[in-house]
């Protein structure tokens, strides 16, 4: 019994996780990694253990032992295989292939040299040199480099040249000069003002601005097509295809961060998450998320500096700058708090403020499946304050009209019960009093017809009126509230949905939730089932009478046959175009000799 409950709750975890691409760590009893693996797809791959009895024996034993999942969402597969291996050297789990030899991944190098060299290295040096990558593919950094030596003639010695060495003629030019492959900087043939530009148009190549190179190449093979070099064409097409699907930079990695604490917060209403990453010599080694529940309605400043505190005691981080999502009105002995606007850092902070509000979602979701009533009452709170009711919107209704011009008007009235569709109570209506496109008139009528028949009928009223429309439709509807002495007794408001401005009766100022809000994504969630729920409507009378008007013309064609024929042929256009034989078929020949006479 018990391990069928772990087992559940395993697959709960598992049920949450999104379909993105990224890390996931497995733990044991003792909170200790067992496993570090990748995927395209998280929830895909992480349900693949557990769906299915696995051929291999130790694969099994292992998700016997799982006790926790945890994952790390990241932008691109490639930037998942770099941190699985990260982790995989950093924590070197009991079930992970033991990476012995400590084999990185390639780097482009550019030297810090008065003329830089540029090469391939799985060596950083910390000299001051640029690096760019890493690069999960050999054959993609062999590419770059053949690209750059075919696009620039740059020197390949070790030589240590200086203005004062050239000016000297201490050097002189080697084979590369005289083959072609290099314009011979050693003795003065390209000045250094050339060869810094040549460097800076690398450079861009490698931080991944190509277009004027693929431009360059691509004009350069058609050239080569145009003159029958197809070979030569083709060389430059894979070089083409290599580089529009090549990034330079990793989402995780860079050479040039070391030693920081990445932290990032969300908060609900009475819930903070912390989500924390850590970054060694360009590497992240570590990540975690915790949960900080309110207590005095802290800001998210306070929360933040409580979760900066905690988590640095819980992993001894001893790290001196600290990445944040914004300013703290604090400061720590020896630590520089920084509030990245751009560049690498900036792109680790927005990994992690995806990642915290991933993990928020999979406790929303964990707390739904478990706790449906506590979650439905969380949202209700939420709407019951942002919305400044007097009770909890259990059961909320919700207007939209739909006409062209006019023609066939009808209107919808959906219903939410505990935040929720409730289709068995949803309801159509026929306009009847009102002649031509009079949204407001529409609104009116409706709200007046569905209200007095739940006060006849003794039914309990909502809680909550949601209006699809503006100031306009919002008014209309108050007016029917006032014939039958219902105003100020049930809450109503209007949605415009250019701004998702929610107005409030009597008041000429719109309220504006924020776009993340579970009381606006409840409305939203009201306005779209109205609207879907009217359009399908309007399009059914609309069909239904554009059938009656072609076919009630033909005398002895009554509603039965009229349906019998569109069932068969499935429009009027259809019938039109249908021979008699086949007419006679479906309806008898009488009737089939006086439709087709009609039609021809």
């Amino acid at each position: 019994m018990i391990e069928n409950k772990h087992i559940i709750r395993l697959k709960e975890l598992v049920a949450a996780l999104p379909e993105e691409p990224g890390v996931y760590q497995f733990f044991d009893e003792q909170d200790k990694i067992i496993y570090v693996g990748k995927a395209k797809r998280l929830k895909r791959r992480v349900a693949s253990y557990f769906n299915k009895v696995h051929d291999i024996a130790k694969t099994n034993v292992m998700v016997k032992k799982i006790a926790d999942i945890k994952h790390l969402v990241v932008e691109t597969e490639e930037d998942a295989l770099l941190l699985e291996n990260n982790l995989i050297k950093k924590h070197q789990p009991r079930y992970n292939i033991l990476l012995k030899d400590d084999k990185s991944y390639p780097w482009i190098c550019i030297k810090k040299e008065t003329y830089p060299r540029v090469f391939i290295t799985r060596q950083l040096v910390k000299d001051g040199s640029e690096y760019f990558g890493p690069y999960t593919s050999v054959r993609m950094v062999r590419t770059l480099m053949d690209l750059i030596r075919s696009l620039y003639k740059l020197r390949t010695c070790s030589l240590k040249l200086n203005e004062e060495s050239i000016s000297q003629g201490k050097f002189k030019a080697c084979l590369e000069y005289h083959i072609g492959n290099c314009k011979a900087p050693c003795e003065g043939k390209e000045t250094f003002e050339e060869y810094r530009q040549t460097i800076a148009e690398i450079r861009h190549i490698l931080k991944g601005n190509i277009r004027m190179v693929t431009d360059f190449l691509h004009e350069k093979m058609q050239t080569f097509a145009a003159d029958y070099k197809y070979e030569d064409a083709h060389k430059l097409k894979e070089k083409l295809d290599l580089l529009e699907n090549y990034k330079s930079k990793s989402t995780i990695v860079s050479p040039t961060i070391d030693n920081i604490d990445v932290y990032s917060i969300l908060s609900d209403e009475d819930t903070a998450y912390v989500n924390f990453v850590k970054v060694v010599n360009g590497a992240i080694i570590q990540a975690h998320t915790i949960e900080i529940k309110k207590k005095l309605n802290e800001s998210d400043p306070e929360l933040l500096l409580m979760g900066i505190v905690e988590i640095r005691q819980k992993f001894g981080s001893t790290a001196k700058e600290i990445i944040v999502p914004f300013q703290l009105d604090m400061s720590m002995q020896n630590v520089g708090f920084i509030v990245p606007q751009r560049g690498d850092k900036k792109k680790l902070l927005d990994m992690s403020l995806r990642n915290v509000k991933y993990f928020r979602q999979e406790k929303l979701k964990q707390l739904e499946r478990i706790q449906p009533k506590k979650h439905s009452d969380r949202i209700l709170e939420g709407m019951k304050k942002d919305f400044r009711l007097k009770d909890l919107p259990v059961h909320i209704e919700c207007f939209d009209n739909s006409n062209i011009q006019g023609e066939h008007p009808v209107a919808s009235c959906v219903v939410f019960r505990n935040a929720k569709p409730y289709k068995k109570d949803y309801r159509h209506f026929n306009i009847k009093t009102v002649i031509g496109a009079n949204d407001f008139a529409s609104m009116e009528e409706i709200i007046y017809r569905r209200y007095k028949r739940l006060l006849e009928e003794d039914k309990t009223l909502p809680q909550m009126i949601v209006i699809d429309g503006g100031k306009g439709q919002l008014g209309a509807a108050l007016n029917a509230l006032e014939k039958l002495d219902l105003r100020g007794k049930i809450a109503i408001v209007g949605i415009a949905k250019r701004l998702e401005e929610i107005f409030f009766p009597g008041d000429p100022y719109p309220l504006y939730l924020d776009k993340n809000s579970e009381s606006l994504k409840v409305v939203q969630h009201l306005r779209n089932e109205s609207h879907r729920f009217a359009i399908t409507f309007h399009r059914q009378k609309r069909s239904k009478a554009f059938i009656t008007s072609e076919l009630d013309e033909v005398a002895g064609i009554g509603p039965k046959t009229t349906q019998s024929l569109i069932t068969t042929f499935k429009s009027v256009e259809n019938i039109k175009k249908t021979s008699l034989d086949d007419l006679e078929k479906c309806i008898g020949k009488s009737k089939a000799l006086k439709l087709w006479k009609y039609f021809s």
